[in-house]
């Protein structure tokens, strides 16, 4: 006898507004129990430093959330100059400490630009990476080293917000590409701004197409009852919106659930979100010879029991 689920089928996602001290999976096996849900995920964690906005991914949900992680991100960050920790963040231990000169804004403005655009990039050491197997952040906290190739990504805008030279922190906006580290930033921008650098406080605002003001908070989350938490579950292809779509008859439609492939007139080729008269079916390829197949499917059960 199958073994019968103790939750809910709850299929949507939910933007959380993750709070300090928090790890990202802490926080959604939190909201998971809020909901009672079956399945769920994160579309990439944050540090327990870090706070801001979360989406979390339930039921059949997961399955988008390898495709938001490719989502570009945006951050606010304030970055301590002339403190370096192993971590990268002032969560760390202190391994240098360095003066911090005396800069204007040409001098931060002209770094600032010098990360603008596609670079290369370093992971860190604490980070999700893994080397023969083992995450980086397990070996660093051995006390091992191993060399990390660089990587290229993309820092759209690097915006300053904020300077203070008293206390020799600057806070930043950084809109940036999928696997960017802020904490490699800041310690490059420390560098390259003559000292070192490590991040004491980071926001993220936006993911893909959603913003923190979408975002609810765990108090606000568990001050709701059922129908005010239903209603804060985003459909799952809100965030596919940018794939194009095609709507199929109902006789089509129960041809591509059974894995078929089916003739479509539809003037394209490649991916598409597939949809019946009803709902919202998955993803789908137009092939090169106009013919339909599915790619990834969606099974939503009613989420009212």
């Amino acid at each position: 006898m199958a073994k019968r689920k103790s939750g809910r089928d709850v299929h949507g996602i939910v933007l959380l507004d993750k709070r300090l001290g928090a790890s990202s999976n802490q926080a959604l096996q939190e909201v998971r129990r809020l909901f009672n849900a079956n399945k769920a995920g994160h579309t990439g964690a944050l540090d327990p430093l870090a706070t801001g906005l979360l989406p979390l991914c339930f039921g059949e949900a997961t399955k988008v959330s390898a495709l938001m992680l490719d989502d570009d991100k945006r951050y606010q960050v304030t970055i301590q100059l002339g403190v370096m920790t192993d971590t990268g963040d002032s969560e760390g231990k202190i391994v240098a400490e360095m003066p911090v000169p005396t800069l204007d804004g040409v001098q931060l403005q002209a770094c600032l630009q010098y990360f603008t655009g596609p670079i290369e990039q370093v992971p860190p050491m604490y980070s999700a990476l893994k080397h023969q197997g083992k995450k980086l952040y397990e070996l660093a906290r051995e006390g091992k080293t191993v060399d990390r190739q660089p990587r290229v990504i993309t820092i759209y805008e690097l915006q300053l917000l904020n300077f203070d030279a008293e206390l020799g922190q600057l806070t930043l906006d950084v809109f940036c590409s999928k696997g960017t580290y802020i904490r490699s930033l800041a310690e490059d921008i420390g560098h390259r701004l003559g000292t070192c650098g490590t991040v004491t406080a980071l926001r993220r605002t936006k993911a893909g197409m959603f913003d923190l003001e979408q975002a609810y908070t765990l108090q606000q989350l568990q001050a709701m009852g059922f129908a005010e938490l239903q209603n804060t579950l985003i459909e799952l292809d809100v965030p596919l919106k940018a794939i194009p779509e095609v709507s199929l008859s109902t006789e089509q439609a129960e041809k591509i659930k059974l894995g078929q492939r089916i003739a479509f007139n539809g003037g394209m080729a490649g991916q598409v979100r597939i949809y019946s008269p009803q709902a919202f079916l998955g993803l789908g390829e137009i092939l090169l010879d106009g013919k339909l197949a599915s790619k990834k499917l969606f099974h939503l059960e009613d989420q009212t029991t």
